[in-house]
């Protein structure tokens, strides 16, 4: 086996070489790159003769997929692929994908289809890094607490400002209203790591108000974004990234003046999320059994 991986930053990310991702992989190759998506926690590969087949196959190397979001559309002709479109909204907010429902995607893959002349940076941040870093007494306090994930989210932005299409695409997102509880540390069920949980659609602990919320969510993300605890990957044309949405969280950078941006996404249905005493996660509002299977950990 001729892979290869290659350091990209010292807390997360790392390059694979040396895999035709296009073709179907041999079993120790899968192994090898789940290995290293645990230590790495973000890989990105070349992706050169790969369509959104090729993506859905190679996504699949990990487990079943999920369609392609609980409540927006996907590609035309592929019900798993979710076009990451500049056109239709930019995700520039720290999240990790769809942890609204109850069995979030244990991984997500993303595929550059066009690329900005300049910017459009996709960033990852590593949890577990981010849970390392906190002081003792601030760890204690996040072992204990639990989180109301909603894609209900609040955008903060006045209504005047947006526009009809805008919108549109809100209402859309909402259509189908999700509130679960999530531990705000998250023990990854194959490397007993401990993570931060949150991201931007944690918008309440339980048993706090909205406004003490706030500042406990916003004192724990300034952790997971510490620049050290950062992938910044700047897109070439024909590029995959995996990466682990069970430690990480990513942002999309809107640095590109509104010029043309599209990735495709595709991800691998999950587990159910456990705290570090083994309790699970469980659903306040909405069904997402035609989005995701619950998935054993792998």
């Amino acid at each position: 086996m001729s892979l290869e991986i290659t350091k990209v930053t010292a807390r997360i990310g790392a390059r694979v070489s040396g895999v035709d991702i296009t073709r179907p992989l041999a079993p120790e190759e899968v192994t090898a790159i789940r290995e290293a998506l645990n230590v790495h926690k973000a890989l990105v590969f070349d992706a050169r003769g790969l369509d959104d087949a090729g993506q859905q196959a190679f996504a699949r190397h990990f487990g079943d997929l999920t369609t392609a979001h609980p409540t927006v559309g996907a590609v035309d002709g592929a019900p798993n692929v979710l076009p990451v479109d500049s056109e239709r909204g930019r995700a520039n907010h720290w999240h990790t994908d769809v942890t609204f429902v109850l069995n979030p995607p244990q991984a997500s893959t993303l595929r550059s289809i066009t690329v900005p002349p300049y910017g459009g940076e996709t960033l990852i941040a590593n949890a577990a890094a981010a849970y390392r870093d906190l002081p003792e007494p601030l760890r204690r306090l996040a072992d204990t607490l639990w989180a109301e994930h909603t894609n209900d989210y609040d955008y903060a932005v006045p209504d005047e400002e947006i526009d009809e299409e805008q919108a549109a695409q809100r209402a859309q997102f909402t259509s189908i209203k999700y509130r679960t509880a999530h531990p705000v540390v998250r023990v990854h069920p194959l490397t007993g790591e401990r993570g931060l949980f949150i991201g931007g659609f944690a918008q309440r602990i339980v048993g706090l108000s909205a406004g003490e919320s706030r500042k406990v969510l916003d004192l724990f993300q300034a952790y997971v974004t510490r620049p050290e605890n950062i992938l910044r990957h700047r897109w070439a044309e024909n590029e995959l990234v995996l990466f682990d949405n069970r430690i990480t969280q990513h942002y999309a950078i809107d640095n590109y003046d509104g010029q043309p941006r599209r990735l495709h996404r595709v991800t691998v249905a999950g587990d159910v999320p456990a705290g570090i005493e083994g309790k699970e996660s469980y659903s306040i509002e909405g069904d997402a059994s035609h989005y995701t299977p619950v998935l054993a950990a792998v």
